[in-house]
């Protein structure tokens, strides 16, 4: 049979009964769609985290208080214990020789008010490096200098978001005031956009001198971290033993299983967010797999209903001289004209979907060549594999009996 006539004779009997085709194609478009918009909502996440993680800052550890079990280098439990203070951050400047930037942090939620506006923001209380560790980059006004720190300046460098909360998006902040705890302080500075969610934004956060934070915000002397970055990301596992050791020993602990404090490598947070964000990807794929699964049973289904009607057909075919391999090409090339057409559809609505999802706000999605290469692929394996019985069937019918089916 010539590849145009096996064409003719596949489009004359998927028109012949439309609903049908209509439905088994149907099945198909919603398995493949699944899966691109699962995989898009993976690799959403796997992004949106490691955006998050580097707005952290390159090459950081993250000294928190409260200590606990490691699990792949990141200490768990105990983390809102209050051990910090800042005669660990000298011992650290003095002791720690892979250090390059340090800068220790208080940090408090507080209603913050700006005229006849009001947020709930994160107020930050750090030192000058702060800016160098988290690579910040002032989009108006400047960061605020040692004398601010050393003399307790009330100044304030807000975060985009904050800023477009407090003042409308976009527009200036420098030189006007806000009130935190009743205390004005005044706007020196906006620093650009980091993006990222997941492990919060600091977009939205109001940043003031270490010192100014415990005398206007803070009850205590305490400090909720302490960043610490090192010049080459080989030091890290240097630095961080050297963390660690400094530490203890300014703590007075012996035991390192009773540290009072957490340490935070930013290699070790990076690997175990991606580990998890593969394993979403895995699990959500593999649940959008089992509807193309059952798309595969459904043309395997239809194709052999085919098989069952077009009995009589297929003898006469077959007794004028219609070959096993030309009975079996139809059947089998029905099938996989209908997968790749649902495939087809599929891609298109699974992108489509996919970009909507991103634009309303609702998730943070990805769609990559991988995920879309993966579905013509498998839609055409699917036409393959359940198509393959069907046509097998109709090629080893008896003519004499194909003839005589009522």
């Amino acid at each position: 049979m010539k590849t145009h006539d096996l064409y003719i004779e596949t489009v004359t009997s998927i028109q012949s009964n439309p609903t049908r085709t209509g439905l088994t194609v149907l099945g198909i478009v919603i398995g493949i769609a699944s899966v691109i918009v699962m995989l898009a909502i993976g690799h959403g996440a796997e992004s949106s985290i490691a955006s998050s993680i580097s707005s952290l800052g390159s090459n950081v550890i993250t000294v928190m208080g409260g200590g606990g079990n490691r699990t792949g280098g990141i200490s768990m439990g105990r983390s809102n214990q209050q051990t910090l203070t800042m005669k660990d951050v000298s011992e650290i400047k003095e002791n720690a020789s892979f250090a390059k930037d340090i800068s220790p942090e208080f940090r408090s939620r507080s209603q913050v008010v700006a005229g006849s506006n009001n947020t709930n923001t994160q107020i930050v209380g750090a030192d000058t490096p702060y800016a160098l560790i988290k690579s910040l980059e002032m989009e108006e006004g400047d960061f605020f200098e040692e004398d601010d720190v050393r003399s307790s300046v009330r100044v304030a460098i807000l975060g985009p978001t904050t800023r477009d909360d407090l003042f409308g998006v976009g527009e200036s902040a420098v030189g006007q005031t806000v009130t935190i705890n009743k205390v004005k302080f005044t706007i020196v500075g906006v620093y650009v956009s980091k993006g990222g969610s997941g492990f919060g934004s600091i977009d939205d956060q109001i940043v003031i001198p270490i010192s100014t934070a415990f005398r206007y915000v803070s009850n205590s002397q305490y400090l909720s971290t302490i960043s610490v970055t090192t010049e080459n990301s080989e030091d890290m596992s240097s630095l961080q033993n050297e963390l660690t050791t400094i530490l203890m020993e300014s703590h007075g602990i012996n035991d390192e299983t009773q540290a009072d404090f957490s340490i935070f490598n930013q290699t070790d947070l990076a690997s175990t967010a991606q580990s998890v964000t593969k394993v979403f990807t895995i699990l959500l794929s593999s649940v959008a797999g089992i509807s193309l699964l059952v798309g595969g049973i459904g043309i395997m289904n239809m194709m052999l209903t085919n098989v069952r009607e077009r009995t009589r057909e297929i003898g006469l075919r077959k007794a004028i001289g219609a070959r096993k391999k030309d009975i079996s090409s139809q059947f089998l090339f029905e099938s996989i004209i209908i997968t790749v057409l649902g495939g087809v559809i599929g891609v298109l609505l699974g992108v489509v979907a996919s970009l909507s999802i991103t634009s309303l706000g609702i998730l943070e999605t990805e769609v990559r060549l991988f995920p879309i290469v993966l579905a013509f692929g498998v839609s055409g394996f699917i036409g393959v594999a359940f198509g393959y019985y069907p046509a097998k069937k109709a090629s080893e019918l008896n003519p004499i009996d194909a003839l005589r089916y009522e």
